[in-house]
């Protein structure tokens, strides 16, 4: 199930042709549930869970052997060697199972990711959607993709090289200001009309619209 309605999308995709009535940019618009699936991620946790677990019980054993003696009936017993190994081996596994578990509980799984590794990943799948649909696909190199990645709560914007020389990196920011205030009110289509907007208004002070530019890009919202 998709984020946003038919009508959301033509809000989108009606704001990207508007935008492009003024400048020869051409502006691509992506909103994605996710940018990563972040298995490595939970991988390392699950194996950190389960090694901390090991070490608990080969640092203090007497408790989780005593817990042990008790739930098969309160008979205590001399631990051999073989069978503390064993005990240490199945404590680790069980963490690990459990560990990975909850992790497909996404709420959880997106908590225990670090910060920087959701902006990488979504800067990352920004510049991979870039350059499928946007990088060099214009006559003038002037693509402009803005990118929404909702489960991490993260936004990029990514322009081409010609975009890039002309306009710092900062001047983006007020558009993605804009676009997030609307955003975090749960307004999803109406926060990406107004980047698309303010990343229009930007592109035709830089690159206005001549009397040959063609659309050369989809103005419709892609949602991955």
């Amino acid at each position: 199930m998709g984020y946003l309605t038919e009508d959301q999308h033509k809000t989108v995709s009606a704001a990207v042709a508007d935008a492009e009535l003024n400048t020869s940019g051409e502006i691509l618009t992506v909103l994605a549930d996710r940018s990563d699936g972040y298995t490595d991620v939970a991988l390392l946790w699950a194996a950190a869970i389960s090694f901390t677990a090991m070490s608990a019980f080969a640092a203090f054993p007497q408790p989780f052997l005593d817990l042990w003696d008790a739930l098969i009936g309160g008979w205590s017993h001399e631990w051999t060697t073989g069978e503390l190994a064993s005990m240490t081996i199945a404590l680790g596994l069980i963490a690990f199972v459990v560990s990975w578990a909850v992790q497909q509980w996404d709420p959880l799984r997106f908590l225990l990711i670090p910060a920087p590794v959701k902006t990488a990943r979504c800067h990352e799948q920004a510049i991979k959607h870039f350059k499928v649909g946007a990088e060099r696909r214009t006559h003038g190199r002037t693509g402009v993709l803005i990118y929404l990645s909702m489960s991490e709560h993260r936004a990029e914007i990514v322009a081409d090289r010609s975009i890039a020389e002309k306009v710092d990196a900062e001047v983006w920011g007020e558009a993605m200001g804009d676009m997030l205030a609307h955003i975090k009110r749960g307004h999803i289509a109406e926060g990406l009309a107004v980047g698309v907007r303010d990343v229009g208004f930007v592109l035709a002070q830089h690159f206005p619209r001549g009397d040959e530019d063609e659309n050369e890009l989809p103005d419709r919202l892609i949602e991955v």
